[in-house]
């Protein structure tokens, strides 16, 4: 499955809307019938288009109210130190993303925590405790304007030719 139509268009657009759709609305919403629509999820799926299914929680609803950029420098960027590094920040829950990243620094992290006094606590005692760290800074969300996983998906459709061309 190398070359998306119309309808895989459709379908991952419609899936990263609501993930919940049955097979059936989600069937009437890109035009096909039931069978079809299901195979053409299926073959997504199995080419790795889609990676799964999430809920999407509200962090302040269950408690965190903080989120945090994490920039972490590392003391020696070697093969195996590396890997020790991101080996123990996928191990941490309370690091929701991480980067590599280009400029000051090797690593972004978006870290969550309930409040500033349990971020710092964190941070003296995980963070600055990962293998390799030497030199970590720190930015604050003052609010979020866009929060979301949707990817856009316009440069995948087919471009109508232009007037006068084949």
């Amino acid at each position: 499955m190398n070359n998306l139509d119309k309808f895989d268009l459709a379908i991952l657009t419609q899936l990263q809307q609501d993930a919940r759709l049955t097979n059936a609305e989600l069937a009437q919403r890109v035009g096909l019938s039931a069978a079809p629509c299901w195979r053409r999820v299926r073959a997504l799926e199995e080419a790795g288009f889609i990676k799964g299914y999430h809920a999407e929680i509200d962090r302040h609803k269950i408690g965190l109210g903080v989120l945090a950029f994490v920039r972490i420098d590392a003391e020696i960027s070697s093969g195996v130190r590396t890997r020790e590094m991101e080996e123990a920040i996928r191990a941490i829950p309370e690091v929701v993303s991480c980067h590599y990243i280009s400029g000051k620094g090797m690593f972004e992290l978006q870290v969550v925590a309930r409040d500033l006094e349990s971020f710092s606590h964190f941070t003296r005692t995980v963070l600055l405790n990962l293998p390799n760290v030497k030199d970590m800074h720190t930015s604050f969300s003052l609010g979020e304007v866009k929060v979301g996983t949707a990817l856009p998906l316009t440069h995948l459709a087919p471009q109508a030719a232009a007037p006068g061309m084949p």
